[in-house]
């Protein structure tokens, strides 16, 4: 009997968000683990693995043969979705471990590929405001997001959907929203997450607590930089670092005083 795949935590969330009965399109799919977890569960009726480097691209062969699922997932060698040969293949989509900008640009050069695809799946390493500002633009609903912490890294989950009222529900979701006399403007809900501010775990204070150490060095090093555009790079940093500050105690504070 062949052995059954488990997954990592960041792994398991991103699976648990594929319906039952989907055809799977796991773009930069290294080992393939997640469609062969997903097909020797029964959850997927189909699955393409695809894979852009040589190695990567044997490793997620063998695995798919050495799971006997050689018949209901295809690994394809090929660039982003470009992978996908025609509309129909699949109806979901996902998209994990890399950056938030190279996501971006996987699916800003796919696009006419996304036909049949009613639903993203997208973990961005970094720059998780760059893929909320495309689902955003591109008129995707971000449906649901959560926050995972493995290994000691961070790591954001966004699951977007492909809906006729797209644009009002997206109006609706990065409305402002006053919490404890702060306003949450769009940049802010872009920037942190219009459901994970809401949620306000130690996995997200963790984070942009981070996120504040890492501007509080940078400030630090321009202060004292000579070269010409320092200033009004420092004054773009201290910006940022001091909105999330406000903005982080704030929603601290409105968390406290609800429990």
């Amino acid at each position: 009997m062949r052995s059954m795949i488990t997954l990592s935590r960041r792994l398991q969330q991103i699976a648990d968000l594929v319906p039952k009965g989907s055809r799977l399109a796991d773009i930069g799919s290294d080992h393939a683990l997640l469609p062969v977890y997903l097909a020797q569960r029964g959850i997927i009726r189909s699955a393409i693995a695809g894979e852009l480097n040589p190695g990567p691209f044997a490793a997620a062969a063998k695995q798919v043969r050495d799971a006997g699922l050689s018949t209901c997932i295809e690994v394809r060698n090929g660039d982003g979705l470009a992978v996908l040969r025609e509309d129909g293949e699949a109806d979901v989509v996902t998209i994990a471990g890399m950056g938030g900008n190279l996501i971006v640009h996987i699916l800003s050069e796919g696009t006419g590929l996304l036909g049949s695809v009613s639903q993203l799946i997208l973990q961005p390493n970094v720059g998780e405001e760059a893929v909320r500002n495309w689902l955003l633009d591109n008129d995707w609903f971000l449906q649901e997001e959560f926050i995972v912490e493995e290994d000691g890294k961070i790591y954001e989950i966004l699951s977007a959907v492909r809906t006729d009222h797209a644009k009002s529900a997206n109006r609706a979701l990065y409305d402002d929203r006053t919490i404890q006399q702060i306003t949450l403007g769009r940049t802010d809900l872009l920037r942190m997450g219009p459901y994970l501010t809401e949620q306000v775990s130690p996995v997200f204070v963790s984070k942009w607590e981070r996120e504040i150490a890492k501007l509080e060095k940078i400030t630090s090093q321009l202060a004292h930089s000579r070269q010409e555009d320092s200033e009004a790079r420092h004054r773009e940093f201290n910006d940022r670092m001091n909105r999330i500050k406000e903005v982080l105690q704030c929603l601290q504070k409105a968390k406290r005083s609800s429990n």
